[in-house]
């Protein structure tokens, strides 16, 4: 079953540090949100591959917002 990576909390995506297709690991960092001045690193919640990056650079997400897919 596919896991959802949502933002939990609302800011501006300042780094991607994955691509759709890459393999990731359980705990691996995926994009820094930046919010409220602070850089927030967001992390995988399993193992598996990259299925869907649904932001870009310097996007503006809302709480619970879908960042990535992992298959």
């Amino acid at each position: 079953m596919p896991a959802k990576i949502l933002s939990p909390m609302p800011g501006k995506i300042i780094e991607i540090l994955v691509k759709e297709g890459d393999t990731v690991l359980d705990g691996q960092e995926l994009v820094v949100l930046e919010a409220m001045k602070m850089e927030n690193p967001i992390c995988a919640s399993c193992d598996g591959t990259i299925k869907e990056l649904a932001i870009a650079l310097n996007d503006q997400v809302s709480t619970k917002q879908l960042l990535a897919v992992i298959e």
